[in-house]
């Protein structure tokens, strides 16, 4: 701004064009500035803070879609604060741990790892599939980890965990005498349509591991148990995705109300765990979930 200004006193300008070109050339700077910062994407767009964790040296916000976590499965995300300089952390490595705290015991929940949201500059996400609610004698408490080149520490708190209004997770012995745990984690909002179907499968291997199963076959027929338990067509079986461990199918839902997703589970040897092919003597299968809307 000196320079011009320089400039237009050298080509003797009157004093009040310069001033008026000066006013000119300052308005067009903020409009511009104001248009790059409108033009930044909003990394929480869509999330609600859920609460803050912190120590002495890290802050964590986080966040979920409702604002709250509920029994089954649960998108979470995270943004870390340094303290110490008051600005959030790019470069953070972060690993967790929710333990189920109860009156007798203590067990932890099926989880992701947590990892940077693609497009993001200060936001992680991870799932966590909570198996139970918590109440006033039995908590859910949350441990991060948190590594930035400045930083190493952990950060603690508790969580409130509310019951689902369906079943949208359920725990099963299978005929292998293992524990399993099957979860839905789509359709969220569920629509008259043909819907992405998307399950977590998991195994406990001891009270503080869950890890995905990733070589079942998983099965599903959707049935309307009160209007003369109808299915319907174009389902798609799901399949494993890989890449986040979480099997993928289609589920075709032709009209509002109660649905009932009846599941069979088979391991990799294409012998069921749990689970029953509806039929004019089977209603329901013994492994199911639940839809509404």
């Amino acid at each position: 701004m000196y320079y011009l200004y320089y400039f237009l006193i050298q080509i003797k300008l009157p004093m009040k064009k310069i001033i008026f070109i000066a006013i000119a050339m300052c308005s067009i700077i903020l409009i511009s500035c104001k248009k790059e910062t409108a033009q930044q994407p909003d990394e929480l767009a869509g999330l609600t803070l859920l609460q803050k964790m912190a120590n002495d040296t890290t802050e964590i916000e986080v966040y979920t879609r409702s604002g709250t976590l509920t029994v089954g499965y649960n998108d979470i995300f995270f943004r870390v604060k340094n303290k110490l300089n008051d600005e959030f952390v790019s470069n953070a490595v972060l690993d967790w741990m929710p333990i189920m705290h109860m009156t007798m015991m203590s067990h932890a929940a099926p989880k992701s790892p947590i990892t940077k949201v693609a497009g993001k500059e200060f936001l992680y996400k991870g799932f966590i599939v909570f198996q139970m609610p918590g109440n006033d004698m039995e908590k859910w408490t949350l441990s991060i980890d948190v590594q930035t080149p400045s930083i190493t520490t952990a950060v603690l708190d508790t969580f409130a965990v509310a019951n689902s209004t369906q079943k949208r997770v359920t725990s099963f012995t299978g005929s292998d005498s293992k524990k399993y745990i099957l979860a839905l984690v789509s359709p969220e909002n569920p629509a008259v349509a043909t819907n992405d179907l998307t399950l977590g499968l998991f195994v406990k291997e001891t009270s503080m591991s869950y890890p995905a199963v990733t070589d079942a076959t998983i099965l599903f027929d959707p049935r309307m148990p009160d209007m003369g338990n109808h299915t319907s067509p174009n389902n798609v079986q799901p399949i494993i995705n890989t890449t986040d461990n979480l099997y993928h199918g289609k589920v075709s839902l032709s009209m509002t109300g109660y649905w009932k997703l009846n599941f069979i589970v088979k391991n990799a040897s294409d012998v069921v765990l749990k689970g029953e092919e509806i039929s004019p003597s089977v209603e329901s299968s013994s492994l199911y979930l639940e839809l509404e809307f």
